[in-house]
């Protein structure tokens, strides 16, 4: 496949915020991707951008002559690309939108589906095996506003459910959304729709894990299925140096206390994952809740890991986590992104990969997910950019 022309274009996320949209011309036409944007970002990760978008445009439009006429056959030949397009120079969202649209035309030049061009290279004896979704039911934090002067401090009250069909854990999501909205209202706690299309909440985040455990248990009695439920804390977004500051309620905890204070949620409300539950710099604070923990929780690392080979190394050396969110667009690169989740399935880490806050409607990470086999995807639930993963998922179900 040569390429053709790339060009890029300024579009906007779900937040009505600026992101980018890369094309990629072939023979064969046109294949475009758009790069989400998150709200709470990592100290660690790729800057979205080279400034601005408008600034990446050009840059990229300077950049696209060198690219012009260069053949792409395999999914190792963007080495070529990156031997040109540094993503510290021109930003993750370009470099990202620009991989992934490249191989869209490559594999309908190959007349195979995104997923199967990705999955040919995971191995021979690699299955074909749908993630489980994890959809945020009730958000905090810096995902939405306050309702009645207050929101929950931590970012995501998750749910995760485990029935054998990918279709019917969406339908058990979206029933979850339901329940904990009336919940939400029988506790005169319901606010808004948050910026992935949550419920925010007045109430504390132990009240939200309350309203999260009633709903898991009301899904597993209808359904007769598994339903865990996480949270993701983000705690990076409340802490100042040495200290903890909740504002729902107030109280100021130091690491020790917030290890204590974690790990007295996680089994009082039976807490399947925790994601970010300690500052991005602190891994032996995650490495000591593991140990406290026992098996029963996933220890997920996200802004200590930030989607970068050298701090998921790192936490690998420091035994910090048992599961890695994977952000492509925190990368830049498709290929280190690969990578990273080649090193987790070498090393028994469970692969999460993830959408964005401020989202797109574009859909390449369902798959990716189904290509590189991840064990889960987060995706939301509700809303036009969060469905359209979940479709895109269900529909490579419904093919297969």
């Amino acid at each position: 496949m040569d390429i053709k022309e790339i060009s890029a274009k300024k579009v906007y996320d779900s937040r009505k915020e600026p992101t980018i949209c890369v094309f990629v011309k072939t023979e064969a036409g046109s294949f475009l991707t758009s790069s989400p944007s998150g709200k709470s970002k990592g100290k660690y990760e790729t800057p979205a951008f080279a400034g601005n978008v408008d600034e990446s445009i050009k840059l990229l439009e300077k950049l696209s002559p060198k690219i012009k006429g260069m053949r792409i056959e395999q999914f190792s030949d963007l080495e070529k690309i990156e031997s040109i397009i540094k993503k510290n120079e021109i930003g993750a969202n370009t470099l990202y939108a620009l991989e992934a649209s490249i191989l869209k035309a490559l594999a309908y030049e190959q007349r195979k589906q995104l997923w199967e061009l990705l999955i040919k290279d995971m191995g021979k004896n690699t299955g074909k095996r749908m993630p489980f979704p994890i959809g945020s039911i009730i958000e905090g934090g810096l995902h939405t506003r306050y309702t009645a002067g207050k929101r929950a401090d931590f970012q995501e009250f998750l749910i995760i459910p485990k029935a054998g069909k990918f279709s019917d854990n969406v339908e058990i999501m979206q029933k979850a959304h339901d329940l904990a909205k009336d919940k939400l209202k029988r506790r005169n706690g319901l606010g808004r729709l948050s910026d992935e299309n949550a419920w925010s909440t007045r109430l504390n985040d132990e009240s939200c894990l309350d309203v999260l455990n009633e709903t898991r248990n009301n899904l597993e009695s209808e359904k007769s299925v598994k339903v865990d439920i996480g949270i993701d804390v983000a705690a990076s977004g409340f802490y100042s140096p040495d200290i903890y500051q909740y504002k729902n309620p107030e109280m100021l905890l130091s690491s020790k206390e917030q290890l204590n204070y974690i790990h007295g949620l996680i089994n009082t409300f039976n807490v399947f994952y925790v994601e970010d539950p300690f500052n991005e710099e602190d891994f032996k604070s995650f490495k000591d809740l593991r140990e406290k923990s026992g098996e029963m929780p996933l220890i997920v690392g996200d802004d200590l890991t930030a989607s970068h080979i050298d701090r998921f190394a790192h936490a690998l050396k420091s035994k910090s986590i048992d599961a890695v969110i994977i952000k492509p667009n925190q990368n830049g690169s498709l290929l280190e992104i690969k990578k990273l989740i080649d090193m987790a399935k070498k090393y028994k880490i469970i692969t999460i990969m993830s959408h964005r806050s401020g989202e797109t409607t574009d859909s390449t990470i369902a798959d990716l997910a189904f290509g590189w086999q991840t064990d889960y995807i987060k995706t939301g639930v509700m809303g036009a950019e969060r469905e359209a993963k979940l479709k895109r998922l269900m529909e490579i179900e419904k093919s297969l």
